[in-house]
């Protein structure tokens, strides 16, 4: 036992009989290692020592609970955990002894890895990590002195300790001056002391470690203090910049992985391996085309450049061999002090387009520029002074130069649709850039805005498809909306078809058009096979619509196809991440996959805390998963951030008769039953509350009066869990099929 220490003869002395301890092989800020022999077993295994004042304050009963849970990770790149006990007052686990080196010592020696051998390990890593993550676990400590290398292969070590120790954090451990982690490596959160951490800490972590691998340097090195500071003040760096083999799908994720917020990485850890091997099938070319800058200094000269912006965007989304951000994600950018590189993290994509607008007359000039999102290097440039008349040809000419520039391939067809001009009115033009902005507020006041907008456009121009296909979005709107409409349903879904009919023979390869007449046959006429053959035609019309992309997974929801729906409803949030950012949390919802419902949600409201549906998801998500208290509160959450919704108001009430709270449950009730402007609420919404309270008989009457008057959500009754009590009622199935949705309800899970 020479030259153990105090601790190690300490060990040594109460393990004897069972393993023969050797020596200290290493040591960190809470525990002690040592090499011994198993006599039991036969076998060299390395024995963890929590250093006595983290044992004091963690205890050996909450030491044995919490390490239990560590001990049932199984996962072929996870070192996994033998024993763990207390003996004479010391507590301690052990572990197979690994025959190799640890990727800190490897870097020591050699400095950067291989590219293709540091990607596999970091792989392999993140393998292990989403393996814990999945079952509740946070290592917390990822660093390359706790990744083994055995036989060429990663395993990450230490899961016990950095769990154990964790246990106690914020109670007696905070008096120790133990801290958990490595502050190099540490995630902006962690590092600022909160608790609760999820597995996108861990991702940070292991992003740095990548970046090491990489480039043989951490992306920011000092003392803790400047640490934190520099990771909120800089942008991520760029590590193919250190080393121009890193590849560039490889460098994009490392910047994701390592932004300051956890919501601007990715979800999980399995996405970050995803997009490592991204490199090896890369994908279209991308692009953010970032609102055009006025120069002239006035609200209408702000408006004109939006317009530009959003048509040049529409233009682009014709071309199915490039991927171009919505309109809706790109505003929200305007008047932002963000580099490039930033713009293209946040947003995904592989080069940024910058203009500027001035207009003067019967003039317009336009200065655009691209650029490479890695490099900064320029791809194309060009300066326009045309007559305002030329201004349908200039718009379309620029999404050619970007396509050119970006080598996306184009079909004839395409090229075709971009050279058309959408009217030859200008001014039934800047009408429809109204009504269109009108449209995007998505309240019941905007959306008559809108129309009169579109209907304005349409005396100047009668033959205006896309003024035509405003008009019978907004009505749909109106019957889809989650506030109480002040038209009734089947007379707005009459002006809608009739809008939607008039723009197809306006012009038949109009995408918008063929989308609407999607949603019109799903909603109104409930005709799901002719829905699909227009979201299927107008995907073939406009391959980049993150709506059509979105609307067309409503209808996969609706019918209980969840993997579609995930798939649809993915790629919409892909080319429209800040407006469908809750889309793929509603699926998992629907689908039953509560718990990714709940790490979804949480990242939505991370970016956007005044969200409501990312509040509504997140609240149904710890219902279903046990936590009525926080449930509930996120539900009242939703309902406060959007007064004037009887939908969130419904969903509330259902909540808090499942809880047993029916007193206010019913108070509820009574004011979704008073309504606004002597109008009660929608059906829909009402039969939440009934359908909680019990009342199933009297849900299904406002679920048929409904489907009568074409209310609320009732085209997704059959794929909604909130529904789930009235399955096995006969009158739900009588319901489904006047629906024409036969067959069982889609059950979740």
């Amino acid at each position: 036992m020479t030259g153990l220490g105090i601790l190690g003869e300490r060990l040594a002395a109460a393990l004897a009989g069972r393993y023969r301890v050797e020596r200290e092989i290493g040591h960190g800020g809470a525990a002690e290692v040592y090499l011994a022999d198993d006599l039991r077993h036969g076998r060299r295994v390395a024995v963890k020592l929590l250093r006595p004042e983290v044992a004091r304050a963690l205890g050996p009963a909450r030491f044995t609970r919490e390490i239990s849970v560590a001990a049932r990770l199984s996962h072929p790149h996870i070192l996994a955990l033998h024993e763990a006990g207390e003996s004479e007052g010391l507590l301690f686990y052990v572990m197979p002894w690994v025959e190799g080196e640890s990727l800190r010592t490897r870097l020591e020696r050699e400095g950067a890895l291989p590219v293709e051998e540091a990607v596999a390990l970091a792989e392999q890593v993140a393998a292990a990590l989403d393996h814990a993550h999945r079952n509740g676990v946070v290592h917390r400590d990822i660093k390359p002195e706790n990744i083994l290398l055995q036989g060429g292969q990663a395993v990450v070590a230490d899961f016990g300790i950095a769990l154990a120790a964790t246990a106690a954090q914020g109670e007696r451990i905070t008096g120790t001056g133990i801290v958990i982690g490595t502050p190099a490596y540490m995630s902006p959160e962690q590092a600022a002391g909160q608790a609760d951490l999820d597995g996108r800490s861990d991702l940070y972590s292991l992003a740095c470690v990548l970046f090491e691998l990489l480039t043989g340097s951490l992306p920011w090195r000092g003392t803790p203090a400047f640490l934190m500071a520099r990771r909120f003040a800089e942008a991520p760096p760029s590590a193919r910049a250190l080393r121009p083999a890193v590849p560039r799908a490889v460098d994009a994720a490392l910047r994701r992985a390592l932004a300051p917020v956890p919501a601007d990485r990715f979800g999980t850890c399995g996405e970050f391996a995803a997009a490592l091997r991204a490199e090896a099938e890369p994908g279209p070319p991308s692009v953010a085309v970032l609102p055009f800058a006025s120069l002239n200094g006035d609200a209408e000269g702000e408006f004109f450049a939006d317009g530009i912006t959003e048509d040049v965007i529409a233009q682009l989304a014709k071309i199915r061999s490039l991927k171009v951000i919505a309109p809706s994600s790109v505003m929200q950018l305007k008047g932002q002090d963000r580099s490039v590189a930033e713009v293209a993290a946040a947003l995904g994509v592989g080069a940024v387009l910058q203009g500027t607008v001035r207009r003067a007359g019967n003039r317009v000039r336009i200065v655009a520029q691209l650029e490479d999102a890695e490099s900064g290097r320029r791809l194309w440039a060009e300066t326009y002074d045309r007559d305002l008349g030329d201004l349908f040809r200039l718009q379309s000419e620029v999404a050619l130069q970007i396509a050119a520039a970006l080598r996306a391939e184009l079909s004839a067809g395409e090229r075709s649709r971009i050279g058309r001009e959408p009217t030859a009115d200008l001014g039934a033009w800047q009408l429809y850039l109204q009504g269109r902005h009108q449209l995007s507020q998505y309240t019941d006041s905007t959306t008559f805005r809108a129309i009169e907008y579109f209907e304005r456009a349409l005396e100047r121009d009668p033959g205006f498809a896309l003024a035509h296909a405003g008009v019978a979005r907004a009505y749909v709107e109106l019957v889809v909306g989650q506030d109480t409409s002040v038209l009734p349903a089947e007379e707005a879904l009459v002006r809608a078809r009739a809008a939607a009919a008039r723009a197809l023979a306006a012009d038949g390869t109009l995408g918008e058009a063929h989308a609407v007449r999607a949603l019109i046959s799903f909603v109104g006429d409930r005709d799901w096979k002719a829905a699909e053959e227009s979201f299927r035609l107008a995907l073939e019309l406009s391959p980049g619509s993150a709506d059509v992309r979105a609307h067309y997974g409503w209808l996969c929801t609706a019918l209980g196809r969840w993997a579609e729906a995930e798939e649809l409803t993915r790629r919409a949030t892909e080319l429209d991440p800040l407006a469908h950012r809750s889309d793929v949390a509603n699926v998992y919802l629907r689908a039953g996959r509560f718990e990714d419902a709940r790490r979804e949600a949480e990242h939505i409201i991370e970016f956007d805390a005044g969200f409501a549906r990312g509040h509504s998801t997140l609240g149904w998500a710890l219902l279903r998963l046990g936590d009525t208290a926080r449930g509930l509160a996120e539900l009242r959450r939703a309902a406060e951030l959007s007064p004037g919704s009887s939908l969130f108001l419904g969903q509330l009430g259902e909540a808090l008769a499942e809880a047993g709270q029916e007193a206010e449950a019913r108070e509820i009730l009574a004011r979704l039953e008073a309504g606004k402007d002597g109008r009660p609420a929608s059906p829909y919404h009402r039969a939440y509350v009934h359908t909680g309270l019990g009342e199933h008989d009297r849900a299904l009457d406002l679920l048929e009066q409904a489907a009568r008057d074409h209310e609320g959500g009732i085209y997704g009754v059959r794929g909604s869990f909130l529904f789930t009590p009235l399955h096995r009622h006969p009158r739900f199935t009588t319901l489904l099929r006047s629906l024409n949705l036969e067959g069982a309800p889609a059950e979740a899970g």
